[in-house]
């Protein structure tokens, strides 16, 4: 039987596995939710030892669907939500706290209080100052609990992202590291020189000794120990962040090339090559691969709600029963021009970088429907994309001439035609939307021998729809000069 990888996309709402076999076909896949834990309003929080225990599960039941032998199982690869971090014991492998998710804003006043030194701050990370990244959630971790501070100065505790987390697990301890990708995220790295950064983990009071060593995106990183994923052990062949797996998985691996993964956010990353830019749109510039795994750099704006605003929309409104239904009514919806729906739930992101901005609602009638609201809704995460390529685009001095789309909500052919439409170019959806999983198994196969370039897999890469524009310039022009007015008085400093 041909050789197969397991690939691991562990996300905020849950952890997706796939097997991938040699020819390039997907035998199998799992799938299931994760627990979500709001213990104050704009806190969110994950059970890091239920994250683990779902990619046991998830990973057994994906191998027995596919009907492999465990001897086929070549590698591992693992993707991951990026800022999301767990505290563990070293020696235990305990958490030592809930993990704190990426859309939790507690980290607001450390932010407030850093935000004069945003510059210096970009020089060495990329990113701007906001509570979304990994490294001043941890300073108001060690705030609130000083003991958790003194145990890791003493070199008791662990600080990673979750792919770091994972592998010690699964190494059972053998080896504690982070890749590049997960670590641009945490503010605490080097983005030059890609090492961590003396100032940045002196400013956030991250000690040496709970930092785990940094390693490329494509290894072997170690191995998953026997009886863990399967009754042998497996070397793990890659782990990348969420969003650099799904640029590869896209097969974005040259300057200029560009996706946006439509998951609980949206996400749009443009491959920079080995240059690195700086932005002059509030946009953040991160770490990427190349087409042999090898270092690059990125564009990145994230928008941090998208496909959750349809769960809004069916879980708290009751508009809809299934995600899926949102299509059929926004395609019954009548009036194009209003209402616009600004879904800053926890903020807005790139290029705004709002954290106090809050969701609203405008243009309401009397005669608004709820076929209305829905196609608003959708509309909105076509919006946000827009005013992200548009900076992105601006920042990179050169035009995207067609968006790859990834995620959930590529799923949506109402979304998707509108999206051609506002952004007045080509969208191109491919018939494996989960390049996330996909980018991390493919990096890993690589790692492994068994796929020498991505051209050997290219049959995986292939499109299953482009949508070609066709609204008119001044109907475009209209709505985006009605969102830009809708965003405008949403943002914090417009209520003050």
């Amino acid at each position: 039987m041909a050789r197969s990888v397991l690939a691991i996309d562990q996300g905020t709402t849950g952890t997706t596995v796939l097997v991938i076999d040699e020819p390039g076909r997907i035998r199998s896949r799992a799938y299931g939710e994760i627990r979500q834990f709001y213990p104050r309003p704009g806190w969110v929080e994950h059970d890091a030892e239920q994250i683990y225990q779902s990619v046991l599960r998830l990973s057994r039941e994906a191998i027995a669907r596919a009907r492999i032998r465990t001897t086929d199982l070549a590698a591992i690869g693992i993707a991951n939500q990026r800022e999301t971090f767990v505290v563990w014991e070293r020696k235990s492998g305990r958490p030592a706290h809930r993990a704190i998710v990426w859309q939790c804003r507690r980290g607001e006043e450390i932010c407030r209080a850093l935000r004069p030194r945003e510059p210096e701050i970009a020089a060495r990370t990329g990113l701007l100052v906001d509570p979304y990244f990994s490294g001043t959630k941890l300073k108001w971790l060690f705030d609130a609990h000083p003991g958790l501070r003194r145990r890791a100065v003493r070199g008791e505790l662990c600080f990673g992202t979750i792919e770091s987390w994972l592998i010690f697990k699964l190494t059972r301890g053998d080896a504690f590291v982070t890749d590049v990708t997960n670590a641009s995220r945490t503010m605490l790295l080097n983005l030059d020189r890609r090492e961590w950064d003396s100032e940045m983990t002196a400013m956030l009071g991250a000690p040496d000794a709970m930092l785990p060593r940094i390693v490329a995106s494509r290894g072997p990183l170690g191995e998953a120990a026997a009886r863990t994923i399967c009754d042998r052990a497996v070397p793990i062949g890659a782990a990348l962040g969420d969003q650099q797996a799904a640029l590869f998985g896209q097969g974005c691996v040259g300057a200029g090339e560009a996706k946006v993964t439509y998951g609980t956010g949206a996400f749009m990353l443009m491959h920079t090559g080995n240059r690195r830019i700086a932005s002059r749109n509030r946009l953040l510039t991160t770490a990427a691969i190349g087409s042999a795994g090898e270092p690059a750099y990125a564009l990145e704006g994230s928008v941090f709600i998208a496909g959750a605003a349809v769960q809004w929309l069916r879980d708290e409104l009751g508009l809809i029963s299934r995600s899926a239904e949102s299509e059929k009514l926004a395609k019954k919806s009548t009036v194009r021009a209003s209402p616009y729906v600004v879904p800053a739930f926890v903020g807005l992101g790139a290029p705004y970088w709002d954290s106090a901005a809050r969701g609203a609602i405008f243009g309401l009638t009397r005669g608004t429907s709820r076929y209305d609201l829905v196609r608003a809704t959708l509309d909105s995460i076509a919006y946000q994309t827009h005013d992200v390529l548009t900076a992105m685009e601006a920042d990179a001095n050169e035009r995207i001439p067609e968006l790859r789309v990834d995620g959930g909500a590529a799923a949506n052919n109402y979304l998707m035609q509108f999206q051609a439409d506002i952004l007045g170019r080509n969208v191109a959806r491919p018939v494996v939307t989960e390049t996330t999983a996909l980018g991390a198994g493919l990096l890993a196969g690589m790692a492994v021998g068994i796929w020498r370039s991505p051209r050997d897999f290219a049959a995986l890469r292939k499109v299953n729809r482009r949508f070609a524009p066709k609204m008119p310039e001044l109907e475009r022009e209209q709505l985006l000069s009605g969102w830009r007015d809708a965003v405008a008085r949403t943002l914090s400093r417009a209520n003050d």
